[in-house]
């Protein structure tokens, strides 16, 4: 914990100063970063109340009020009365506070291009990739399409090594786990059959949040493979949005039916499973994993 607590210090300070967030004219213009942060709700909202301001800002009402009041001052903003209820002043900027925005707005743009600029096309994906799952990690209410796609090169080790990592981490399934899973996603890789089989990720903002696969077993028999959702993404309806691209995916296809193994013990995904239509038709004891485990065969029919 206390090494976790200095890295994000450690980030947080050389962030405020890479930024400016502690200058008093930020990007050298007329208004600190409160203020630019302020100036961009109202060009987002605009007619705003301050009470929507607040609650997009959080900040306190007094201090909301303070800088309002220099936006004012300044001949940013105006604050027409509305005639059905004299107590409601809804927030407009003005064409010089239009101005205004469009400065700092743009000096912004320019400061984040410079960065970018620095970077390749990998280290340009990798800062986005790092920084929606900070985000994501951190609000775990942030409003974030998910969208399902076909697995990128490099996604599906990708899978293998996420899984092997999260199961190490919640039920202790060390190297014998991470070997089944890298051999499973090799052979798939190797024999893909792409108009019959899938790797599917669910993305969020570039993102991997979670992935399924499905393979071909033959005899009209599809295979349901490796699901897993990342836990900032959970409670999202992912895990059951990629079971259900599954099961369209083995429809369209023809399947005859759609089988796949898991374990007793993971709770969230054995609901999945049921709510789609699955049952579990046997069940296992085995020592792959190094302790018993309570092994599961569940099997969807797609055809009568």
């Amino acid at each position: 914990m206390d090494t976790a607590i200095e890295a994000i210090r450690t980030f947080n300070r050389f962030f405020t100063r890479h930024v400016g967030a502690i200058d008093a004219r930020f990007l050298d213009t007329d208004a600190n970063l409160p203020e630019a942060r302020l100036l961009f709700e109202i060009a987002r909202q605009e007619p705003v109340q301050a009470n929507a301001l607040q609650a997009a800002l959080g900040v306190d009402r007094g201090y909301l009020s303070r800088m309002i009041a220099r936006f004012e001052d300044r001949g940013w903003i105006m604050r027409n009365r509305i005639e059905a209820d004299a107590r409601t002043r809804p927030i407009h900027l003005t064409a010089v506070g239009r101005a205004a925005f469009d400065q700092i707005d743009q000096r912004q743009r320019s400061a984040v291009a410079h960065d970018l600029n620095r970077l390749s096309a990998v280290e340009q994906d990798d800062l986005v990739q790092a920084l929606t799952r900070a985000r994501l990690l951190l609000d775990t209410n942030a409003r974030i399409e998910c969208v399902i796609r076909a697995a990128g090169v490099g996604e599906v080790s990708q899978v293998a090594a996420r899984q092997s990592i999260l199961y190490a981490a919640s039920h202790g399934w060390g190297r014998a786990l991470e070997t089944l899973e890298a051999e499973t996603t090799a052979t798939f890789l190797r024999r893909f059959k792409p108009d019959r089989e899938q790797c599917w990720v669910a993305d969020l903002a570039g993102v991997m949040a979670g992935a399924v696969f499905l393979t071909d077993e033959g005899n009209g028999v599809a295979r349901l493979r490796l699901l897993h959702v990342e836990p900032f993404a959970r409670r999202r309806g992912i895990g059951d949005a990629l079971v259900r691209g599954c099961v369209g995916f083995a429809r369209e296809k023809r399947y005859d039916q759609i089988a796949l193994w898991t374990h007793t013990v993971l709770d969230a995904a054995r609901r999945i499973y049921a709510h789609h239509g699955f049952e579990c038709i046997a069940t296992e004891v085995h020592h792959e994993f190094g302790e018993p485990v309570q092994g599961e065969t569940w099997r969807l029919i797609l055809a009568g």
